[in-house]
């Protein structure tokens, strides 16, 4: 959830680490720092705050150096001050910086007390300077004291060292925790996030788990957990500088809202060439894995969690098989019963949620050898555990609460469903072209929905002054109805509940009243009529309504009740397209509070620690 970034080169590395720093600052931003290398001197910059604030200080400060490494950091142990900021150094010798959480962290901390060393800050990332620099004065190099060290961590852990006895060394190691090398000329990098070094490079190695790496500026060694030298694979990202960049919008979110019509159609393009649905969408082996399934397991965390939702009513309604969702943290630590023939979905934007990569671990354990990962970051930790993987090519989502990524997980599990159905044999072929059809035609109807926003803020400004908020939905439509509360709480921090509409008579409704605006996403479907029923119950209690619906609906506007329609019902696929109203929602009403849409208070994008 935090953000390294580190280089080595023969020019001055600190306009490089500060600028990765802002990329990577939304994956953690109570505080920044670097540390770099200068002649005899480790020196370093921190601040609380932005990076902004430690930029300012370092050009104050005049910091100019060929070996640095920075770090945006999301708290987890100890508070948001500049003492618990990152780079943390041992005895003026060697700096460190590190995303993840030392499990056991206060054990080291005794012994290492014992040994003579000071802890200044309450955080667990002081244990392992402390730790490297003790095994360093034991005569080790810096490579070896940090393997060493590393040993005798226990946690999740990305980190990146540098000391002023080895000023041509620039030493890294990943444990659950994404972290990946940059391959310049004449000039090297790591960093936690491809957008961080994008700007230099976009040749990069992706470290696997218990990778140690030795990086100077000519050469990068590589080892694998055993401490045996190890080739891997150089990539080439395909990130550009221009998706990190806002163009003409005023925040990434908007950005990434209105990239949707692109995203899904990128997300569909192999599906489109082939213009049926194959196994092979999922990979080259995918025939045979998906062939026997008898039933479907989706374990995802967070707005990944409700696209499974979702998804759970295509599978179970289209494929004929049986479909549970899990919240990734709880199934990790249950009991669970497993059936080897059923398919293990796990959902990530990343790639590298601790929870859904530690849920996929366990099943895997429990015998489950059927795995698909739907991923929107190419050779990510959680793709290259699963046998399957679709990839969602969303391209890059900066802002922390998910828009396109939500979208494009949708059409793979629509795509999955209709791949199953058909190996069930319960798609026909005038069912699989209208599917097709119906996929062809969603970057449209997705357009259209944009196309609401105007209204869509004259709503937000009713919203704006609201502490509280209801939303409802009944079916495949409940989960939106979970996702457009989620977005709204995120980011505009007014509370917000989500019940399917036929629970509003259980419990919610002694909550309404004229001070509660309730959100309702009812389009056109077999429940129409159901959830005009439940709307009655909130009108009948004072309390005022906003209405996505469809033009094919008949709902009749008045004070109590507000009403926005898309174009038109576009059948199973509703869902996606009534995901983009209840972003703007959200959207519209953080601007209007004022809040910071693309970093919200407490949340960082990347969930990569328990």
């Amino acid at each position: 959830m935090c953000g390294i970034v580190g280089a080595i080169a023969d020019r001055d590395v600190v306009p490089v680490l500060i600028d990765g720093l802002k990329r990577l600052e939304y994956r953690g931003y109570d505080s920044a720092g670097i540390a770099v290398i200068d002649g005899d001197d480790v020196r370093r910059v921190r601040r609380t705050g932005r990076v902004a604030e430690m930029e300012n200080a370092a050009a104050q400060e005049n910091f100019h150096a060929r070996l640095g490494i920075g770090h945006t950091r999301w708290a987890t142990h100890g508070g948001v001050t500049e003492t618990n900021a990152h780079p943390h150094i041992s005895f003026g010798e060697l700096a460190v910086v590190h995303n993840g959480i030392i499990e056991n962290h206060e054990q080291q901390r005794d012994r290492l007390r014992a040994e003579g060393y000071v802890f200044e800050s309450q955080t667990d990332t002081e244990v392992i300077a402390h730790l490297i620099h003790f095994h360093q004065k034991r005569g080790l190099d810096l490579l070896a004291a940090m393997q060493t060290a590393v040993r005798e961590l226990e946690g999740a852990y990305a980190i990146a060292v540098v000391s002023k006895r080895e000023p041509g060394h620039l030493v890294a190691a990943r444990m659950g925790c994404p972290l990946l090398v940059g391959l310049g000329d004449g000039e090297n990098f790591v960093a936690s996030d491809v957008s961080a070094i994008v700007q230099a490079t976009r040749r990069v190695i992706f470290l696997d788990e218990g990778d140690t790496a030795d990086v100077t500026r000519e050469s990068v060694r590589i080892f694998d957990a055993s401490g045996t030298p190890i080739e891997r694979e150089v990539h080439v990202s395909d990130v550009s500088l221009a998706s990190l960049e806002l163009g003409p919008y005023r925040h990434f979110m908007q950005k990434e809202i209105h990239e949707q019509p692109r995203a899904v159609a990128d997300t569909i393009e192999a599906l489109m060439d082939d213009g049926k649905f194959t196994a092979e969408l999922f990979g080259k082996d995918a025939g045979e894995v998906l062939r026997d399934v008898e039933g479907v397991q989706i374990l995802a965390c967070g707005t990944s969690y409700y696209a499974g939702l979702t998804a759970r009513y295509w599978i179970e309604a289209i494929s004929g098989l049986p479909c549970t969702v899990e919240i990734a943290s709880e199934y990790r630590y249950r009991d669970v019963y497993a059936n080897p023939k059923n398919l293990i979905v796990t959902i990530s934007q990343s790639g590298e949620t601790l929870d859904t990569m530690e849920a996929l671990k366990y099943a895997k354990s429990r015998g489950h050898e059927k795995t698909l990962s739907i991923c929107n970051v190419p050779e990510s930790a959680i793709p290259r555990a699963s046998k399957l993987v679709y990839y969602t090519r969303a391209g890059a989502e900066i802002g922390v609460a998910s828009t396109k990524a939500f979208t494009t997980q949708l059409v793979a599990l629509f795509t999955l469903t209709c791949t199953l159905a058909k190996l069930q044999g319960r798609l026909d072929g005038a069912q699989e072209l209208a599917y097709i059809e119906a996929l062809r035609q969603l970057p449209g109807s997705v357009q259209h929905a944009l196309n609401l926003e105007p209204q869509i803020v004259a709503w937000s400004e009713r919203f704006a002054p609201k502490q509280h908020a209801l939303f409802l939905g009944r079916g495949v439509h409940y989960p939106i109805a979970l996702e457009g509360a989620l977005k709204l709480k995120e980011i505009s921090y007014i509370h917000a509940e989500a019940y399917p509409a036929g629970e509003l008579k259980h419990g919610p409704l002694a909550l309404v009243d004229e001070a509660m605006p309730v959100v309702v996403i009812a389009p056109n479907d077999a429940l129409l009529e159901k959830v005009k029923s439940n709307i009655q119950e909130v009108r009948a209690r004072g309390g005022e309504m906003f209405v996505f619906t469809d033009a094919d609906s008949r709902f009749g506007e008045s004070e109590q009740v507000h009403v926005i329609r898309t174009p038109r019902h576009v059948g199973v696929l509703s869902p996606i397209v009534h995901a983009i109203p209840v972003q703007l929602l959200a959207y519209h009403a953080a601007l209007a509070r004022g809040t910071d849409v693309d970093k919200p208070r407490n949340l960082a994008k990347s969930v990569t620690v328990e």
